[in-house]
């Protein structure tokens, strides 16, 4: 990767078409690099472009963004060049609209009698800090011949205590995962993307995200989540090389060698019995997570970031639950979002956190996290009701390189 310049202003997308499509000033994030969340003078400002060339793809230690669309596809062919060829189309579609260009040259392009390359409701519309990244469900591995490539580590997650799962809000051969300071210009990506692969793929099910829920650099302030409290203190810092290293980072000594440079992704859908935790008392729930309300102090200390002493705690502390220390020192890198969805129907609102995490094995990360949180006090309050494992690819390298070359092409 290169170093970057931060520009003083962006153009809009409507501008870039005049320019004949003259590249944007990348912002001073880069793929795997960070700054901090919080939005500061400092940060990126939302018409920043982000990389998307690298050796990870952006969207795992960049910093996080304030809004997320996120689908998973079914594959509805069985052709292997086809699909393939699907990849390369929508990696240059990725390509191009994080860069802050609309999909396809000239943004409608074709003829006129023709659908337009790109739908257009982002068209006038900064980069945002658009990032994509793509992943590859278990069920993929056992289409095009590709079952002897599937990851040891891509198993099938164990039904864990509590889980209510919705089939249809579960699993998928493909995910995209787009995050973006404009929900426009990443619903967009999504729908351009399915749009290029309309006949080949179709949505099995996605989630809107709002209100980032954990923080990557320990400077920033760190994000709320819908019951109140801080989330993530502990996460890993996107500047923190070598825990990026230990516990994100597939090695090159991991197996498969296809996957060097990726992650392993375990997105669920966590309700929240929003009404019952507001009638709570404040004591209860500080209880419950083992950490104050205001400042997010463990129990016994005066600030947030104060190391945790964690039989200070209940037992069924959150906090004490989760804490690597309490998981022979299991870590993964968070990266949710807070979503509503109307109601239930029974005039309960249908919210809670969409909890995404990246990690070098699931089976060393969220796995026994998730089984150690059995016993949570928490449980009475939330509930998983959606879930799914993805193997993430390494980054695109640049601009000949493609999304999944390294699973799908014979060079290494």
């Amino acid at each position: 990767m290169t170093d970057n310049d931060t520009p003083s202003h962006s153009p809009s997308r409507r501008a870039l078409l005049g320019w004949g499509g003259a590249g944007l000033a990348l912002g001073a994030a880069a793929a795997g690099g960070a700054v901090a969340m919080a939005r500061t003078d400092d940060d990126p400002a939302p018409d920043t472009a982000i990389p998307f060339h690298g050796a990870h793809q952006a969207g795992i230690a960049t910093p996080v963004q304030d809004r997320l669309h996120f689908a998973a596809f079914d594959v509805t062919t069985d052709d292997r060049a086809e699909f393939v060829q699907l990849l390369k189309d929508w990696t240059e579609a990725a390509r191009r609209m994080t860069a802050g260009h609309p999909v396809g040259e000239g943004g409608f392009g074709g003829l006129p009698e023709a659908p337009p390359d790109d739908t257009g409701e982002a068209l006038d519309l900064k980069p945002s800090r658009l990032t994509l990244t793509i992943g590859f469900g278990p069920s993929l591995f056992e289409k095009f011949g590709l079952a002897e490539q599937r990851p040891d580590a891509l198993v099938d997650l164990p039904k864990f205590a509590g889980d209510n799962l919705d089939k249809n809000r579960s699993d998928g051969d493909l995910c995209v995962q787009a995050c973006a300071d404009d929900p426009q210009v990443a619903v967009h990506a999504v729908r351009n993307l399915a749009r290029i692969g309309f006949g080949k793929v179709v949505i099995r099910w996605s989630q809107l995200g709002f209100g980032k829920t954990s923080s990557t650099t320990p400077e920033a302030q760190t994000p709320r989540n819908l019951m109140g409290f801080k989330d993530g203190t502990r996460n890993i810092a996107g500047t923190e090389t070598d825990r990026l290293k230990k516990f994100v980072w597939v090695s090159e000594n991991d197996d498969p060698s296809w996957m060097t440079n990726g992650s392993y992704l375990v997105a669920r859908r966590i309700r929240m019995h929003i009404e019952t935790w507001d009638r709570t008392s404040l004591q209860e729930q500080e209880d419950i997570f083992g950490r104050d309300k205001g400042e997010g102090a463990p129990v016994g200390k005066a600030k947030e970031r104060d190391e945790p002493f964690l039989k200070a705690m209940k037992p069924d502390a959150h906090v004490r639950l989760a804490h690597p220390d309490a998981n022979h020192g299991a870590t993964i890198l968070r990266r949710g979002y807070s979503f509503t969805d109307g109601t239930d129907g029974l005039g309960r609102l249908d919210a809670g956190l969409f909890f995404l995490a990246y990690q070098r094995d699931v089976r060393e990360g969220f796995i026994p996290i998730q089984r150690n949180l059995a016993t949570d006090a928490l449980n009475e309050y939330i509930q998983h009701v959606g879930s799914a494992l993805f193997a993430i690819p390494p980054g695109v390298r640049d601009k000949d390189d493609w999304w999944g070359r390294t699973l799908f092409s014979k060079e290494a």
